[in-house]
């Protein structure tokens, strides 16, 4: 808790390297990041990584529950993504591809828990065969110049022989790339590497308000002489002030909240939440050995109640979609099981209902109402909308993340580089275009 932390060991005031053409000044951290997510982790630990090369930049990662993690980050899939989805060149493509590459290294050399299963997209007919058809020639042709998110055709023969409880009547495109990842062990590695290289946690700690250090000081931008945040104690309700160089807002559900503390009137936004059930299964049949999606069905706002695999082998389905008013509605619909058993029995008919059972759900962050995952493209295009990660402009100091969802799990530690690359970059880094 931010304020207990702060009463135990006061923290120092640095010099700090403020990103702007203003003398530095004195401020509590260099960075402050907002959100213990595994997004918020990977950033924090890309700009802890960085300030630990010798120089005096810190970075204060601000939690708002008790735990890391407990939000998005753990209430998902545990899918990594191989990026099929997400049209030639966006940033959710470019984020995902990289995100993925890193993300097996990174489980690997440190040993977090992980699997590359491979998924199969199956069709039942024509239309949806049409559908994987786009996508095998986006992935072949297009994305990020072809050739780096693999995808191949599984013969009729080779389905029935690797997985007969599967249904595929139009055909089966897999993805070789996909895997899953223990996300609760990965953000336990991600926080240890954080405070190893210098970074400060605060738990139960809600920013209520920020506002620009020293206005009007000579400068046309907000936050030229830095940041004022108050934070209070989620347990005791005692407030505090720290201040910091940057604000990166990486507080996923509650991201909107923090942007609107910043930015004008005329520059308020909101998200919507959906809603995703999952269901359990208590069975061991129909054996299956990798994840298996239905075909994307254009307009939904996500990928379908597609089956996946934890580590231990166990069958799960969901997401589902539902819109809910507000991102603490974590209830299981039961209502939504008979939905969920006809789309899963379109492609594993011999599911024993019986064995399904509501087991937890999570909700995404979207930044339009009827924001699509499974058409690809850029600027909100055809229903899909990217992530928004930008550097603001007129606001020195701060970078916004907004609507990061699926495949923010994959793309969490290219996500990171991406934000550190914006502060510390020798070049221009390009960010979302405006809202």
């Amino acid at each position: 808790m931010f304020a207990r932390t702060a009463r135990r060991q006061p923290q120092p005031r640095y010099l700090v390297r403020l990103f702007s053409d203003t003398a530095p000044v004195r401020t509590d951290f260099t960075h402050v990041v907002i959100g213990g997510g595994a997004v918020g982790l990977a950033i924090s630990r890309a700009l802890a990584a960085h300030s630990s090369g010798g120089s005096s930049d810190t970075t204060l990662l601000l939690e708002r529950h008790p735990q890391l993690g407990t939000e998005t980050s753990s209430r998902n899939s545990e899918v990594i993504h191989a990026g099929l989805y997400y049209g030639a060149s966006s940033l959710k493509a470019r984020l995902c591809v990289r995100g993925r590459e890193q993300l097996y290294a990174f489980c690997g050399a440190r040993g977090v828990p992980h699997r590359r299963l491979g998924k199969w997209i199956v069709a039942q007919d024509a239309a949806q065969r049409a559908a994987l058809e786009r996508i095998h020639a986006l992935c072949r042709d297009e994305l990020l110049g072809g050739g780096v998110v693999p995808t191949r055709w599984v013969s009729a023969d080779e389905a029935r022989r690797e997985e007969p409880g599967a249904r595929a009547r139009a055909g089966v495109l897999e993805s070789p790339e996909t895997g899953i990842v223990d996300s609760h062990a990965l953000m336990t590695a991600l926080h240890g590497l954080f405070e190893e290289a210098g970074g400060v946690t605060a738990l139960s700690s809600t920013v209520v308000g920020i506002e620009p250090l020293y206005p009007g000081g000579g400068s046309s931008s907000s936050g030229s002489s830095g940041w004022q945040l108050t934070v209070r104690d989620s347990s005791t309700g005692e407030e505090s002030q720290i201040t910091t160089a940057t604000i990166i807002n990486s507080a996923g559900l509650g991201a909107a909240d923090i942007h609107n503390m910043i930015a004008g009137p005329d520059q308020q936004t909101r998200l919507y939440f959906a809603k995703g059930n999952y269901f359990s299964y208590a069975r061991s049949s129909p054996k299956v050995s990798r994840l298996i999606y239905p075909a994307p069905a254009a307009g939904a706002a996500g990928l379908g109640t597609h089956l996946t695999l934890d580590l231990a082998g166990r069958m799960r389905f969901g997401p589902d979609v539902e819109w809910v008013a507000s991102p603490r509605d974590l209830a299981v619909n039961p209502g939504n099981l008979p939905r969920a058993l006809e789309e899963i029995r379109s492609y594993l008919p011999d599911i024993d209902a019986s064995a399904l059972a509501p087991d937890y759900a999570g909700v995404r962050p979207k930044l339009r109402p009827a924001a699509t995952a499974a058409t690809g493209g850029g600027g909100g295009k055809g229903g899909f909308v990217d992530f928004y990660i930008r550097k603001e402009d007129g606001f020195d100091g701060w970078i916004n993340l907004l609507g990061i969802e699926s495949p923010g799990l994959t793309s969490c530690l290219a996500i990171g580089d991406l934000v550190r690359d914006m502060l510390y970059g020798s070049r221009k880094v390009e960010g979302s275009p405006a809202l």
